[in-house]
């Protein structure tokens, strides 16, 4: 079989040129709707006013009618008399004057100087003419156009168009896209997956966006990875559809069908864009209809999205797209990129002193969680190799500027209490919250030491005095005020599969021909633990199958041992128990966070220790299992 791998590597900005100037040949439909109902739709024509608003003279105030000529003369110390009925008429607001009215004397300057005849009054100031009156057409005029063609209408424009008579009026249909999800792995969200089963995600996540930018969706069901059946889905889409977007397919296995069934029938105008994530799109038109075949990695699809899909949605409904907020960051580490593609990185943004400081999440393409825990996105461009410390960003912001500001950064090892502890923030309604990236203990102490972070999150066993975290920071920190708050203690050990088959009792049965062991990486604090523990022991790190690979965090350590590609690692109970797996406890460790100096007794570090004080956030963290927060809060150094 022919397998073409890509047609193209262009760039992005001519990628965008071709399918956005293909696509817009397509015009958008429009229709009448029910001015009632139009809010948040395009105007496709001017919407003029039938009548006007108000229609007649309208009174402004609850009060007395009258011919502003028949008050002359009334001033405070000479009052005039008018007779209700004859030449003053009493109104309230938004009732019609009477024909031979032209103002309105508000009911607080009149009085009533005679009790046995009511119907005379006394006013003490002579009225102008139209004053407190609503003249015709005072706020729309017959004729008057109201909203123009391609207008978004707002909640308050329905008001005007309804006040001015427009009870329907003509808008451009939305946008339908269709989403056809593919893959034989693939099963609707619903229930658990089996083993080689995926829920699939994409097409819920592009018919969100698809909405948040003005669109309308339809999903077709999940098309299994057979070309003509792929084919017939196109076919059914293209015949009702301004666009329509196939979920996987794009690259160029054995199962992706996507470009070649484009290609019969329809034209493919790009198959591989130079950029990274997202690179096997596949774009093409089809009977003069749209069609983008997007990655099957969500981070991929999202990017597409954002790319391709957002700016003809935009384009197509007559609007500027919305403008981005830019923060101009320094980048906390070295990052290396291809020469091949413009890379596009997700980041964690914080405010450390008068600097923004920006830190890699993971750039895989399938990490979804990325895409959840940035606060922007900066790009690389195809022309650069990466990006040194402290080099500038500039990041396009996925949050408000001001949720940044307010973000306490934690760089350091991974602890599953962080995530409570962001959400109880929450909860008291802080205005701060908690951005955790794990980068290991030692990463910890190294950002703390670069002034990249608030606060790093430590557990490192000093094996010269058997302490934990205090000997690192008066090691690596010296002379630095730093603040350590304890968090808690936490019991280690080792993870293994339900029922532990393998029988691992303890660290010398790791170097067993038998055992597959999976490692955290360098740098954190567990793994400091166990070659502590296997030079005490006299064992040889080599000897342990599987010691070079390495993991992030304790859950992925257990994941790896819950999908069998491991049969131990070293994590917390907490972890183990998170996803059903089995624990040999070896010791309980300190589990602290550093606090820099320019963070200590700040507002943001008041309300961090409010929630780790708190009897609701010791009680969360303690339903986890393995850990004893009863010295939760506890200020153990102020000077390293």
């Amino acid at each position: 079989m022919d397998r073409k791998i890509y047609l193209s590597n262009i760039p992005l900005n001519k990628a965008k040129e071709l399918f956005l100037h293909a696509a817009l040949r397509r015009s958008l439909a429009v229709e009448e709707l029910d001015t009632r109902l139009a809010a948040g739709r395009i105007t496709a024509e001017p919407a003029f006013a039938r009548i006007s608003s108000p229609h007649y003279h309208a009174a402004a105030m609850d009060g007395i009618a009258v011919k502003a000529a028949d008050t002359f003369g009334a001033t405070l110390t000479s009052a005039k008399r008018l007779t209700l009925g004859q030449n003053a008429f009493p109104v309230d607001t938004g009732g019609a004057l009477p024909p031979q009215c032209d103002a309105v004397i508000m009911i607080e300057d009149v009085t009533f100087p005679e009790k046995e005849n009511p119907g005379v009054i006394e006013i003490r100031e002579a009225a102008a003419p139209w004053q407190h009156v609503r003249s015709i057409g005072e706020d729309v005029v017959a004729g008057e156009m109201i909203l123009p063609s391609y207008h978004l209408i707002r909640p308050f424009d329905l008001g005007a168009l309804l006040s001015g008579g427009v009870f329907s009026l003509r808008v451009l249909k939305k946008p339908l896209v269709t989403l056809i999800p593919t893959g034989t792995e693939i099963i609707p969200p619903g229930r658990v997956p089996e083993t080689g089963e995926i829920i699939e995600s994409n097409t819920f996540t592009a018919a969100a966006a698809v909405e948040s930018w003005g669109g309308a969706y339809t999903r077709q069901p999940i098309v299994k990875d057979e070309a003509e059946m792929l084919e017939s889905a196109v076919r059914r889409a293209v015949r009702c559809s301004d666009l329509v977007l196939i979920s996987a397919g794009s690259s160029a296995g054995r199962r992706d069908h996507t470009f070649r069934v484009l290609e019969r029938v329809g034209e493919v105008l790009v198959h591989g864009v130079a950029i990274r994530p997202g690179k096997p799109v596949v774009l093409a038109l089809v009977d003069g209809v749209p069609v983008a075949g997007l990655p099957g990695y969500p981070v991929a699809s999202y990017m597409i999205l954002e790319h391709f899909v957002k700016p003809l949605l935009y384009a197509w409904q007559k609007q500027p797209l919305p403008e981005e907020e830019i923060l101009l960051a320094s980048s906390s580490r070295r990052i290396l990129s291809s020469l091949k593609d413009e890379e596009f990185l997700r980041l964690k943004i914080g405010r450390i002193k008068e600097k923004y400081i920006a830190t890699p999440l993971s750039r895989g393409a399938g990490v979804s969680m990325s895409l959840v825990r940035a606060d922007g996105v900066a790009t690389i461009p195809q022309d650069k190799e990466g990006v040194e410390p402290g080099e500038e960003l500039c990041v396009r912001l996925w949050r408000r500027r001001k949720d940044v500001e307010n973000t306490i950064v934690c760089l350091g090892s991974h602890d599953l209490s962080l995530d409570l502890l962001a959400d109880y923030l929450k909860r008291r309604d802080f205005p701060f919250t908690l951005s955790s990236a794990h980068v290991g203990s030692m990463g910890g102490i190294l950002s703390l030491q670069r002034e990249e972070t608030h606060i790093a999150g430590l557990h490192l066993l000093d094996p010269d005095s058997g302490r934990y975290n205090i000997p690192y920071l008066e090691r690596y920190l010296p002379g630095r005020k730093i603040c350590l708050l304890h968090l808690a203690r936490r019991e280690l050990g080792l993870i293994v599969a339900p029922g532990n088959p393998k029988r691992v009792q303890e660290i010398e049965d790791l170097v067993r021909e038998d055992i597959l062991f999976v490692n955290r990486q360098k740098g954190a604090g567990t793994r400091v633990f166990l070659d502590y523990n296997l030079a005490r022991q006299g064992l040889d790190a080599r000897m342990i199958k599987g010691y070079t690979r390495e993991e992030f965090n304790h859950l992925a350590v257990a994941a790896a041992i819950k999908g069998g590609s491991a049969d131990a690692g070293i994590g917390i109970r907490a972890a183990a128990g998170t996803l059903g797996l089995d624990f040999i406890p070896l010791a309980w460790e300190d589990y602290d966070l550093a606090i820099s100096a320019s963070f200590y007794q700040t507002p943001p570090y008041d309300a961090l220790l409010e929630v780790v004080s708190s009897v609701e956030f010791r009680n969360a963290v303690e339903s986890l299992g393995g850990y004893d927060l009863k010295d939760s809060g506890k200020l153990l150094t102020t000077d390293s």
